[in-house]
């Protein structure tokens, strides 16, 4: 496929994204996510970048799991955040190519327990520590906007933080 056409397919996940920090609700942010993640994971495939596809079909997962958890209670249990990290170890294994498949690893596992919190201010918190390691697995594999995507996205939390109010983040939203 042409390359021109696999960057414009990151930069479109890059743009839901940059949009979901500025949802205050944790639901909507989620739902926002899930669909940058489906695209992310198109541009990885398509790139050869398997690690990060398959990481991002765990975040696709966890997202889902979150969405649902009012309706499923197991889905927002501990027991599922642990299956969870259980299934991105061994997809990590699975799809090992070097030191450079730790750094999806260590993003959805950093973002998922985050997640789990429920917690506006946790959830942001994760993302300002797991964000680093995508944008630098993103440099590896150049996906262009995937990289200005993290780097937004750090950025956009940032903003968010300061439009709510770090105080007003701690609040459950789902």
């Amino acid at each position: 496929m042409n390359e021109s056409i696999i960057q414009a397919i990151g930069f479109f996940g890059m743009a839901l994204f940059i949009l979901s920090y500025q949802i205050r609700s944790n639901r909507a942010l989620f739902l926002c996510q899930l669909s940058g993640c489906i695209v992310f994971m198109i541009q990885f495939f398509l790139m050869g970048a398997y690690t990060g596809a398959l990481s991002l079909i765990i975040n696709v997962a966890r997202n889902v799991l979150l969405l649902k958890s009012d309706k499923w209670k197991w889905a927002g249990s501990r027991a599922a955040l642990i299956v969870i990290l259980l299934l991105l170890t061994g997809m990590t294994a699975f799809t090992w190519a070097g030191p450079r498949s730790l750094l999806p690893f260590l993003s959805v596992a950093i973002t998922s327990i985050g997640y789990w919190t429920k917690n506006a201010q946790k959830i942001r918190l994760s993302q300002l520590f797991g964000s680093p390691c995508t944008l630098l697995y993103d440099i590896i594999v150049r996906s262009w906007g995937g990289a200005m995507s993290e780097s937004i996205t750090i950025l956009s939390i940032i903003v968010s933080i300061f439009r709510f109010g770090w105080k007003n983040l701690g609040e459950e939203k789902m």
